[in-house]
Order: C-alpha cells, then sequence, then structure tokens
C-alpha cells in the first residue's frame, strides 16, 4: 500500500525511473508502478519492435518518424484504428509509430525520456510530469468530461456515500486524472486525504484488486469504468460532476513542437476532423474501436453517449483549472515544488 510519502517520492522518482522506461520501450513494454513502488512491465497493445524504436530515435537533422503514445478509447485512438494521419504524412515521407500506455503517467515518463513525441493524458499527469521537469508543452485539450471517470465500490457495499470511505481502501493510479478526483471528492465530503488508505495500481490490476474485494472502493476513468459497471456488477458512488472538469489533454515534447511546429499542426488538424466524424457516427465509433481496442461494443456505445467529442487549443480558463490542481498537489505536499502551468502551454486568446 502507497502512502503519502510514497506518492511524494514518486516524483523524484521520474528521473531514476528514465533509463528503465527506456528500455521497456525498446523491448515492446510499458511501465507501471506496483503500490510498494516496484516497477513492473506490461505490455501495451500494437507496442513497436526493438528495432522499429531504435531505428526511430530521431538522429541528424530531420526525423522521417512521429511517435506518437495513445490510451485506450477517446480521438486519438479512433485516429489511430482510421488510419488518417499515417496517409496524411506518407506525402511528406513520415511514418507513424503507435505505443499504448495503461495511463497517462507511464506515456508521459515515456515522453520525458525522448521516447514520444505526442500522446493524450488526463489532468494530472502533465502536472507531476512538469514537477519532474519533464520537456512537455500543453498543445489541445478535448472538452470536460467529468461522467467520464468515477469512485467505483460494489453494488452490494454498505458504502453510500464518500463520507463512508473513511478508512477504507481505496485504489487508483497514481498521478492520474482520477487522483485529483479523490482529493475533490473526499473534500467535499468533508474528510481528508489521509483520511483513506490509498492503493496506487495500474488499470489492470487495479481492477484484479477491486474485483477480489482487496479494495473498497477503486478511482477509474472510461473505459475502464463502464467496463466495470457492465461486468462487475460495481456502481458509481461518485462521478466528478461539480468537482472537476476531466479533460483530455494533448501534449508534445518541447523539442519536438518546436522543431516541427508543422507535424504538431496535422496531427491537430486530424484530431479536429476525427472528432467531428465521431460525433455524426457513434455507432461507427464502436464498431471501430471494439476489436482495435478489445472492448465489446455495447461498452464503447455507452461511453459515446456521454463522451464530447471536440477539440479546442488551450484558453486561459483551461489552465486556471490546471493551476488549481497544482496548487492542490502542492498544498498536500505531494508535489515537491509548486509549478506553474502557463509556462508549459500554447495558450491562445
Amino acid at each position: 500500500m502507497a502512502s503519502i510519502q510514497t506518492l511524494k517520492g514518486s516524483v523524484k522518482q521520474w528521473h531514476s525511473l528514465g533509463r528503465t522506461v527506456a528500455l521497456a520501450i525498446a523491448l515492446g513494454v510499458g511501465i507501471s508502478l506496483t503500490a510498494c513502488g516496484k516497477q513492473t512491465a506490461t505490455s501495451p497493445a500494437n507496442a513497436p519492435s526493438a528495432a522499429s524504436v531504435a531505428s526511430s530515435a530521431p538522429q541528424g537533422e530531420t526525423s522521417t518518424v512521429v511517435r506518437i503514445g495513445y490510451q485506450k478509447y477517446g480521438t486519438l485512438a479512433l485516429l489511430k484504428a482510421r488510419g488518417e494521419l499515417e496517409q496524411e504524412f506518407k506525402a511528406q515521407g513520415v511514418s507513424v509509430q503507435w505505443v499504448q500506455f495503461p495511463g497517462g503517467p507511464q506515456l508521459l515518463e515515456a515522453l520525458n525520456t525522448g521516447n514520444l513525441d505526442f500522446g493524450n493524458t488526463g489532468e494530472t499527469p502533465p502536472i507531476f510530469a512538469q514537477a519532474a521537469g519533464a520537456p512537455l508543452l500543453y498543445i489541445a485539450n478535448e472538452l470536460p468530461d467529468p461522467k467520464g471517470e468515477a469512485i467505483l465500490v460494489k453494488q452490494d457495499a454498505a458504502l453510500k456515500t464518500v463520507a463512508d470511505l473513511k478508512g477504507k481502501k481505496v485504489v487508483l493510479n497514481k498521478g492520474s486524472n482520477v487522483h485529483y478526483l479523490l482529493v475533490r471528492a473526499l473534500e467535499d465530503a468533508g474528510l481528508k486525504y489521509t483520511d483513506v488508505k490509498t492503493i496506487f495500481l495500474p488499470p489492470a490490476d487495479a481492477r484484479a484488486v477491486f474485483e477480489k474485494g482487496d479494495a473498497d472502493a477503486w478511482v477509474i476513468w472510461d473505459p475502464y469504468l463502464t467496463a466495470a459497471k457492465r461486468s462487475l456488477n460495481a456502481r458509481i458512488l461518485k462521478d466528478a460532476d461539480g468537482l472537476a472538469p476531466n479533460r483530455q489533454f494533448y501534449l508534445a515534447a518541447k523539442p519536438f513542437s518546436e522543431k516541427y511546429p508543422e507535424r504538431v499542426k496535422a496531427i491537430i488538424t486530424s484530431l479536429e476532423k476525427t472528432g467531428e466524424w465521431a460525433k455524426a457516427n457513434p455507432n461507427e465509433v464502436a464498431k471501430i474501436l471494439s476489436p482495435q481496442l478489445g472492448i465489446d461494443e455495447p461498452t464503447l456505445q455507452e461511453i459515446a453517449q456521454h463522451l464530447p467529442y471536440g477539440i479546442q487549443l488551450i484558453k486561459p480558463n483551461v489552465i486556471a483549472d490546471q493551476q488549481k490542481i497544482a496548487d492542490t498537489f502542492y498544498e498536500l505536499k505531494l508535489l515537491p515544488k509548486p509549478v506553474e502551468v502557463k509556462t508549459v502551454a500554447q495558450i491562445t486568446k
């Protein structure tokens, strides 16, 4: 089980994890952190081979590969599935390499170590990454989706409100968007962050712990959230409505953005087109993503009912929300130093 001290130490571990993550990427695996802070390898779908990663590392003046990290579901996953970005770059002699990650913290560690150029995460991972000195840049964001993350409990659990979590075990992905949801939900219920016992695990491992009953609650995002409701007889104790926006952010490695701004623009333009298509074709989205992600169509269709497709360039109010999250984690002593989010954001008026 991880304590607050463990989480504080996690930021310091970002750099020490660098070599491990770089090696794992080269071997076609991702890195996740267990509750005890040990490093374990997980094999993400569609991970590139060691040879392909080695050859794709930018060398010389121009790179011919764009390396994109994505997670299960969302516009970026759909863009990959449709293959349109590959066509966009093909004319320029540039290929696209996709790597799937179990969560934002793992994705940003790969970006931090120079193994990714672009990717998507929730609200909290970029804040921890910025505190660790990762060379990231906020490029754009999706519209808020507060129904897309929640605290889950078993259907027959005696827990009826967030206040009932006092003294209970709660499992979640460390430093992810749902970490802030837990903090806000506890605060809203009159509890302290230290009133619950946190267990930090990536989604697949967290689901197993929750299913076995070794945790009383699981704080998780879609598509894992909806899948768990449907298959584990779980119910929502509290979602993020009124507590957190739950935005998806698109981030680029700053060196990549500075060297290839036209490539970043091309990715964002493709995401905008994909989002517009998805809004008009929710059933088609489910059909396309189901085999790609290994998630059944009914689950994906249910998610599509609340998923607000729409890409926006970074606005001042969005950065203000991010700064509030950063300040909250610093006040809880979960960040080693305060961060100023606007210094790593490409803000438009």
